[in-house]
């Protein structure tokens, strides 16, 4: 009997530290939890009905901002900007601060080819709680590369105007599309940065975002990620297509199995524009918005592919912009279900819109595309999209 008490006691202590710590694991931990209710098959979208599907990602409530080592994804949002830009600068940060950035308090990296002004830092500074960044691009990045005949790049500019290519006569237009194809990433300040969302002046964002971008990015292995694709000027761009076809008979090891080819050449919904274009659809992601994973133009297939480019010439002799260079890159040599559609953000950059049937939208047409004439409808190419990839 004496013996009796004493292992009755061990019992009861055994039970109670079971008991405290199953409930440590199942009762009050929300990060055991995490991936049952935040699962990687839970996409935050909208259905075409508007009601939601699944839960949203990584909710702001999940993220700590101002406790050290919260969870953040090494991530920028980037913006290519003048001085002279500020006040539509100020409206797009205004925008993304008040429907998703005051949540996560990702950092603003500035980009220019001349030095930011004073009041350009204090006043996009005050608009964030968030770290601010203002760089110089170096000279290399920027100018006119040395292999470029500048009588050749003066007739060809005569050309373009004919065919009424804007922006054709203006050399920092060439320079910037340069630059934002295959420099940007190159600068010493994105060195270690692996994501970005990039963000222009003068364009609006509509919904409230509640989970991280970026970790969804990291967490759901996608590569890229858009709100609008558009067709583009095929008298723009003659030769870039001839010129990708040349670079892929060199390289045939850098089709990616799972591409979007067909997408890339349809010739059904607009047989003008691939006969212009030489066998391309011209349909491109519009990278006013764009949201990336920058280890993509890092890679090998992707680097050789811009410097072939970059020594044809097109960039200048013709107007090749980042858009179709990016477009036509992920296209090919990357999997196609990397590149995810975020359906849900609702973005306007004149004159063209992404607004979602959501309760968490304001200030824009549930549906509409353009505010302009109504032959703009033709240039949307997500209905192709939707038909050779899906709609993730």
């Amino acid at each position: 009997m004496a013996l009796a008490r004493p292992i009755r006691a061990l019992i009861v202590v055994s039970i109670f530290l079971w008991c405290f710590f199953l409930y440590q694991i199942f009762g009050s931990s929300s990060q055991i939890r995490l991936p049952e209710r935040f699962g990687h098959e839970t996409d935050p979208i909208l259905d075409p009905t508007g009601e939601p599907e699944g839960t949203l990602m990584y909710p702001s409530d999940e993220y700590k901002p101002g406790i050290p080592n919260s969870a953040r994804i090494n991530a920028t949002i980037l913006a290519l900007v003048r001085n002279e830009e500020l006040h539509g600068m100020l409206q797009s940060m205004r925008d993304l601060e008040r429907t998703w950035n005051h949540k996560f308090n990702y950092p603003w990296t500035f980009f220019n080819d001349v030095p930011f002004t004073e009041e350009f830092k204090e006043k996009t500074s005050a608009l964030t709680n968030a770290e601010t960044r203002y760089e110089l691009i170096p000279k290399e990045h920027w100018d006119m590369p040395s292999w470029i005949n500048n009588d050749l790049y003066e007739e060809s500019v005569k050309t373009l105007k004919k065919n009424k290519i804007q922006y054709a006569d203006k050399l920092s237009y060439h320079s910037m599309c340069r630059w934002n194809s295959g420099m940007f990433y190159k600068h010493p300040a994105l060195e270690n940065v692996r994501y970005y969302w990039r963000v222009e002046p003068d364009v609006h964002f509509f919904c409230d975002i509640d989970y991280d971008i970026f970790r969804y990015m990291q967490d759901n292995n996608k590569t890229y990620g858009f709100t609008i694709t558009l067709y583009d000027a095929p008298k723009s761009i003659p030769t870039l297509w001839p010129e990708t076809i040349k670079f892929l008979a060199q390289h045939p090891e850098y089709l990616h199995k799972n591409n979007a080819l067909d997408w890339l050449s349809d010739s059904l919904r607009r047989p003008e524009h691939n006969k212009q274009a030489n066998g391309y659809s011209t349909c491109h992601f519009w990278s006013n918005f764009e949201i990336a994973d920058m280890n993509f133009w890092r890679s090998k297939p992707y680097e050789d592919y811009f410097n072939h480019l970059d020594r044809a010439g097109g960039f200048f002799y013709e107007r090749w912009g980042d858009a179709p260079v990016h477009s036509i890159a992920l296209g090919l040599f990357e999997d196609k279900s990397k590149i995810h559609w975020f359906r849900d953000i609702g973005y306007q950059h004149i004159p063209f819109f992404n607004c979602p049937n959501s309760p968490k939208c304001r200030g824009c047409v549930t549906g509409k595309f353009t505010d302009g004439e109504s032959w703009l409808h033709r240039e949307d190419c997500r209905p192709n999209w939707f038909k050779y990839v899906g709609m993730d």
